[in-house]
């Protein structure tokens, strides 16, 4: 998914010849003209280069003019690609957790930080961040009920796409198992030793980090 966003926010108008050129390097020096230091700072906090980000920054202004991304407009961007289902749960969640600094708005910071773990983090760093959209309310466990959030959330994305179909008993025996494979010392909540555990030792965990930016 943050390769969609990332191509959602830095989509280019088509010209031919020069004037595209132009328009790019007009653009560019734009950016460059805005906050030089943040982009510097970002380029080090990164895995994107200053280009890129300065290409991202063009996107991100075409599409939020204010510079930042607030609730419904990251929601409106789910539904665009989420037709088939209702992905407004599971928009929420992500948002809170590109949300760093929990103001309710996603700034460009935030937005290039999270995409950097997301399409070019360590197995370990995009680890971190999953473990982060699980735990929904921050207090460094995962319940049951948390885990139920999100799995019925991703089945309400899918919609009719989902298999089996979606139905209350497929998501609380989905729910069950996962749960079951995760809290290893079985005190009913997983901790992110135990998640990071148990998802380094399932081949398809690792499958799905490694193709984590498309999946998203």
């Amino acid at each position: 998914m943050s390769s969609v966003l990332r191509r959602r926010l830095t989509k280019k108008r088509k010209k031919n010849g020069s004037a595209q050129e132009q328009e790019t390097e007009e653009v560019e020096l734009q950016v460059v003209r805005y906050k030089p230091e943040g982009i510097d700072a970002l380029v080090k906090a990164t895995k994107f280069t200053k280009k890129e980000i300065q290409l991202m920054y063009r996107g991100f202004k075409q599409e939020c003019p204010t510079g930042i991304v607030n609730r419904e407009t990251f929601k409106n961007i789910y539904a665009q690609f989420f037709p088939q289902g209702d992905s407004a749960a599971y928009a929420q969640l992500v948002f809170n957790t590109f949300d760093q600094d929990k103001n309710g708005t996603i700034s460009f910071e935030e937005f290039v930080i999270g995409l950097s773990v997301l399409s070019r983090g360590s197995l370990q760093e995009k680890l971190e961040w999953v473990f982060s959209l699980y735990d929904v309310n921050g207090d460094g466990v995962i319940t049951k009920q948390e885990l139920a959030e999100i799995v019925t959330a991703v089945y309400e994305m899918m919609g009719k796409h989902t298999d089996p179909p979606l139905d209350e008993n497929t998501t609380r025996l989905h729910v069950d198992r996962v749960f079951q494979r995760m809290d290893l010392n079985n005190d009913g909540v997983i901790t992110i030793e135990e998640f990071m555990d148990s998802c380094k030792n399932d081949a398809r965990v690792k499958h799905s980090m490694a193709v984590l930016d498309t999946v998203l």
